[in-house]
Parts: structure tokens; sequence; C-alpha cells
């Protein structure tokens, strides 16, 4: 088994968005992702997920300057990733196929994770 990782882009819902959101829309789209993400744990692939938060800090010149960020177009803002193993890249990217993100426009970025030992 190999690892991957997936890294989801997309548009981040402002604070007028996120309001304007009934309870029932809300409860909705966290159990699309429950559902999908329950499948893939089922299976034991699961290894790790998180959201991010929009906002952050980036390094640069050698760490030395700190700036807010990160200040990217709204689609390609990375809120959050998950790691899982899978027998292949074809697999890992059947199992990225389900997630609930492409309905709002957003996608996701499938990577192997290098195996250094």
């Amino acid at each position: 088994m190999e690892k991957f990782m997936f890294i989801f882009h997309g548009l981040q819902m402002d604070e007028t968005q996120f309001q304007e959101l009934s309870p029932e829309d809300f409860q909705a789209e966290i159990e699309k992702w429950n559902t999908w993400i329950g499948g893939i744990a089922a299976q034991g692939k699961l290894i790790g997920t998180e959201g991010l938060l929009p906002t952050g800090k980036v390094l640069s010149n050698g760490g030395t300057v700190v700036t807010d960020g990160p200040y990217t177009e709204g689609k390609e803002i990375v809120g959050g990733y998950m790691v899982l193993t899978a027998n292949s890249f074809d697999e890992a990217i059947a199992l990225a196929q389900g997630c609930p993100i492409f309905s709002t426009g957003g996608k996701v970025e499938v990577r192997q994770i290098q195996n250094f030992g």
C-alpha cells in the first residue's frame, strides 16, 4: 500500500455566506463529508484528515520575512487535506472522485507521498 494526500482546493465561504446557510443546509453538507470520509475509513484506508482555517502566515527570504497570507484566488485556497493509503494512484483517484467538494466547484489535488525508507 502506498500513501497519498488529497489536498482540497475550493472557495472558502465568507462570514455572510456561512450565515446564509440554513441549519439544515449546513448539516447536509457536513453529512456529505462525513459519509464520504466514513466510507474511506471503513475500508481501513484513512490515516487522517483536517480542515484548515482560511488565514495563516507565509515565510519567505530564508524564513526572515513573515507576512499574512495566503493571498490566493478563492478557488486556489487550500481548505483541508486527507492522508490515506491506496494500492495504486488509480485507486486513490477513484476514492477522490467521491469527494463532496466537487458539488461546490472545488477540486482535489491527489499526490503520492514519497517513501524515504
